[in-house]
């Protein structure tokens, strides 16, 4: 507070001015007899009474009027803490950017910083105007449009009280660029985006946050320091239970522990490595606990926890998923005998290991006759197989029917297969091998494989496989000979899909693989492969397709809380697949045509990094809009004082008129 504003406000004390004066008022003079007193009738009690009363009253009024005068006098220098727009006197198209990442959750003073952002950007809404256009984006990973931008206020307003918390990572740089692409399409000439962030996106070393547009981060004050551990995975390998712990400074663990939760109750724990949690330094730890062997057999999902408490709630849990690689590939070549003339492995191995796809490849000798042995894959590749026998056949007729890819590529041995083997479920009739004279694929029709499909043009095959007619009409026709017939197929298969290529990948056959459109190829498959897996565990804010035809899954509560059931998921239909980008940590599970699948969701670690993200100076500038206006109530403070002056004038004239009402006329004898 200003000194000019506590010399304003000392005028109060002035009050003490009626106080005194009523003081001296009530003083009585010394009481002497006076002879013809007798004559004058006594006064009666209530008199003295309404005396009194009215002395009170006119005291309150008198004090209440020099409180209002000094109150007057220090309107002008009073500033409220409100936010408003600042603005040259047109209207504004603003959008209002609201950052709902995890480390928004952070609380300061009991309120999380998330509701404080919430309630300045309904401060901002109210000081809109008729004619302003509002947007709002969520600047949490990724970047969404909440409210495109419209004049309706009312409907702004109702966007911001829907917005929730969420354990997302931050993308500043995505939200404004997605601020930027709105305002570009207003009108109005004045444009800008309000954000109200931390800034904590975990990227304090980045270059300073580049900005097209004008820009103000209105709540500065939210990025603060605050002491955070996240524990940002549990895996289960056979008895062990190995966790990854993320502090922001290394005092924040201490104390604490990792427990091993089952059916809540306490299995395993551990205190983490002696003298971890000494110091400011962040700090970055893998404990692995140990179960009993009563333990490792409880049927109860496991959950890992943070005991104590720190910044965040929300990361001090951790669903335990157990070791897997569903998104490897499995590879049967039955032409290995290749491997003499290429000098290593066969040329799919080779090609795999070439492109650095991130998918671990499986040799395999031949297709697995149970389905458990096909579990750990989420794609097949099969080349040139004689035939599948019944066990094979129902082992891939699972996989596919649980979402599993299947490239099977065809050649001589295909067309010749022992009895009782067949290529179900893929092709359902026999497929025939013969010599070709035709040299390359259609130029008009080679759009799968992009700019390497030219490298095609004068492919030279020994022979091609032909399908069934029946076959060939179930299955989608990707690319085609120069002569029409197919040479790249797909089709679905239960949950899963088909591949079917009408050459061998054998260099003693054609030279396919020696193209780049055979890479091409694989690039794809594996591509497909990793967008159908099923991971067990991934980054909260990455999308998920599920491919069913009926899809239901419930999700964790808001607080993590793993004994409470969550509330049904929202589906969004995108063809044959269901979407869905999960926003809150924890363990979701799903029902797809009626089989349950559960997968987890982990924090980013990044979010438990709350130093600031560098922004230019201009961006934190408080007159970019009005952070502090001026407010001006003197008018009410005048009139309210001009009412104090006319009730002391009222009352004063009504208690006289009644004192001398009740004055009793005096008899003279």
């Amino acid at each position: 507070m200003q000194f000019v504003t506590i010399l304003a406000l000392a005028i109060g004390l002035l009050v003490a001015a009626p106080y005194l004066a009523h003081r001296l008022r009530r003083r009585q003079a010394d009481e002497r007899a006076f002879p013809p007193a007798h004559l004058v009738p006594a006064a009666l009690p209530k008199a003295r009474r309404r005396s009194a009363l009215e002395d009170k009253a006119l005291f309150s009024v008198r004090t209440a009027a020099v409180i209002a005068l000094a109150l007057l006098g220090a309107t002008p220098l009073v500033r409220c803490s409100r936010l408003s727009l600042a603005r040259g006197g047109a209207s504004v198209a603003i959008v209002l950017v609201l950052d709902d990442s995890m480390s928004m959750r952070a609380k300061d003073s009991g309120r999380s910083r998330f509701e404080r952002a919430r309630e300045g950007a309904r401060e901002i809404l109210a000081s809109a105007r008729e004619g302003d256009a509002v947007a709002v984006v969520m600047a949490g990973t990724p970047p969404r449009i909440a409210l495109a931008p419209t004049s309706d206020i009312d409907a702004a307003k109702s966007a911001v009280d829907a917005a929730v918390e969420s354990d997302r990572a931050t993308d500043l740089d995505g939200a404004i660029a997605m601020a930027e692409g709105l305002l570009q399409k207003q009108p109005h000439v004045d444009k800008r985006a309000i954000i109200f962030s931390d800034r904590a996106d975990g990227r304090v070393d980045a270059p300073v946050l580049a900005t097209g547009i004008r820009v103000w981060f209105a709540m500065p004050d939210l990025a603060k320091d605050a002491a955070d551990c996240a524990l940002v995975e549990a895996t289960r390998v056979g008895a062990l239970v190995r966790t990854r712990v993320q502090c922001n400074h290394a005092s924040a663990f201490s104390g604490r522990e990792i427990v091993i939760m089952a059916g809540g109750k306490k299995i395993a724990s551990s205190l983490g490595p002696p003298g971890s949690s000494a110091g400011d330094a962040p700090l970055a730890m893998e404990p692995t606990l140990q179960l009993t062997p009563e333990a490792a057999a409880d049927p109860h999902d496991l959950v890992a926890q943070l005991t104590g408490s720190d910044a965040i709630a929300s990361d001090d849990l951790a669903a335990v998923v157990t070791q897997g690689s569903p998104g490897a590939l499995a590879v049967v070549s039955y032409g290995r005998d290749e491997a003499v003339a290429t000098g290593g492995p066969p040329v799919i191995e080779q090609a795999l290991a070439a492109l650095k796809t991130g998918v671990p490849a499986t040799p395999l000798p031949v297709v697995p006759d149970r389905s458990e042995d096909l579990a750990p894959f989420a794609g097949l590749i099969v080349d040139d197989p004689p035939g599948l026998t019944p066990e094979e056949r129902r082992a891939m007729g699972t996989f596919l029917d649980n979402g599993g890819l299947v490239l099977l590529a065809l050649g001589p041995r295909a067309a010749s297969p022992p009895l009782g083997a067949s290529l179900l479920p893929a092709l359902t009739q026999p497929v025939r091998w013969g010599q070709t004279t035709v040299t390359g694929i259609d130029p008009k029709n080679t759009g799968f494989f992009g700019e390497s499909g030219l490298s095609l043009e004068n492919v030279e095959a020994r022979g091609r496989t032909t399908l069934a007619d029946d076959d060939q009409k179930a299955f989608d026709v990707r690319a085609t000979w120069k002569d029409g017939a197919p040479l790249l197929l797909k089709r679905a298969v239960g949950r899963g899909e088909v591949w079917v290529v009408t050459l061998p990948l054998s260099a003693d056959e054609s030279d396919f693989p020696l193209r780049p459109a055979f890479l091409t190829l694989l690039d794809a498959f594996a591509a497909e492969t990793i967008s159908r897996a099923s991971p067990q565990r991934t980054e909260v804010g990455l999308p998920w397709l599920l491919r069913g035809k009926k899809v239901e899954g419930k999700g964790p509560v808001a607080d993590a809380d793993p004994t409470k059931e969550g509330p049904p998921l929202t589906l969004v239909k995108d063809g044959p697949m269901s979407r869905i980008v999960p926003g809150l940590v924890g363990a979701y599970v799903f029902t797809i045509d009626g089989k349950p699948e559960r997968r987890v969701v982990a924090p980013a670690p990044r979010e438990v990094d709350f130093r600031p993200r560098k922004v230019p100076d201009a961006a934190l500038d408080a007159a970019e809009g009005n952070g502090h206006p001026k407010m001006d109530v003197s008018w009410v403070l005048a009139l309210v004082l001009l009412a104090l002056f006319a009730a002391e004038l009222g009352m004063r004239a009504f208690f006289r008129s009644r004192s001398e009402s009740n004055i009793p006329p005096v008899s003279v004898r």
